[in-house]
């Protein structure tokens, strides 16, 4: 019985702390968004975001490969997350007219290959960030 409490209270950490990180992601990105507005390339708010966390004191991994297995076979097949904070919570960051639901396939793709459990996703190219903001989870 004890056991099983141990599991859940240490998911129920982990859970905390992937919230508290992407609380803070998404006030680095709001804050980011208010200064440079939409309209620039992924690569200008990947590089920003990155460096804006990074004084932060996180650990910011920026376009982390992730490999593809199948059958015991790993291939490096190009996939690559854009941030990975804390290798906590993966944030996919686009900047397009409008997220299609690839885009949330991908996201979810992502997080399953690198057995992550909670990613956001952010479309920079919107006119109140709120509105790009968009959680997506694995298994939480």
């Amino acid at each position: 019985m004890e056991n099983n409490y141990s599991l859940k209270r240490e998911k129920a950490m982990k859970q905390k702390i992937e919230n508290i990180l992407s609380h803070h992601i998404i006030g680095a990105a709001i804050e980011l968004h208010r200064e440079l507005g939409p309209g620039l390339l992924e690569s200008a708010y990947e590089h920003a975001l990155a460096y804006k966390l990074s004084k932060d004191n996180l650990d910011i991994q920026q376009q982390f490969p992730v490999p593809f297995v199948y059958d015991e076979i790993k291939l490096e097949a190009g996939y690559r997350i854009d941030l990975l904070v804390n290798n906590r919570v993966l944030v996919e960051i686009k900047s397009v007219e409008a997220l299609a639901p690839v885009h949330f396939a991908q996201t979810l793709t992502y997080l399953k290959l690198a057995d992550i459990r909670l990613g956001l996703l952010i479309n920079f190219n919107v006119k109140v960030l709120k509105n790009g903001i968009h959680r997506v989870v694995n298994g939480l």
